[in-house]
């Protein structure tokens, strides 16, 4: 599988997209217009092992609803994720198997090299 998770609206998704030069079979989602699956969502979490290392806890949502004083389990990320695309981590990158989550430096130059091997 070749997918890239991201928002077409924001500028990060839209700048690591850029750099990582993506080839042509990799499949675009923005989140905003084509929300997640549960499908989609568990094959994410099957190569992550953990919907918490999926969960954004930049989120604005997650600050408003103060999650942060909550104890979450994996369940509740899972879904907090499907109820509202901001508590993804964006880009997702899903390439030959392997998960890239973020927008780490570490992570792009990580998805970057196995596109690019």
């Amino acid at each position: 599988m070749k997918k890239i998770y991201y928002l077409k609206t924001c500028n990060t998704c839209m700048r690591i997209i850029k750099e990582l030069e993506l080839p042509q079979d990799v499949v675009l989602q923005d989140i905003k217009t084509t929300p997640i699956t549960v499908s989609q969502l568990e094959e994410m979490h099957k190569l992550s092992n953990s919907y918490e290392a999926l969960f954004s806890k930049r989120a604005k949502l997650y600050k408003e609803m103060d999650l942060k004083n909550q104890t979450l389990t994996e369940a509740d990320y899972k879904n907090y994720i499907l109820e509202h695309y901001t508590f993804l981590s964006r880009p997702v990158l899903i390439y030959n198997a392997h998960i890239f989550i973020g927008n780490s430096k570490k992570i792009v130059a990580a998805a970057k090299a196995a596109i690019h091997e």
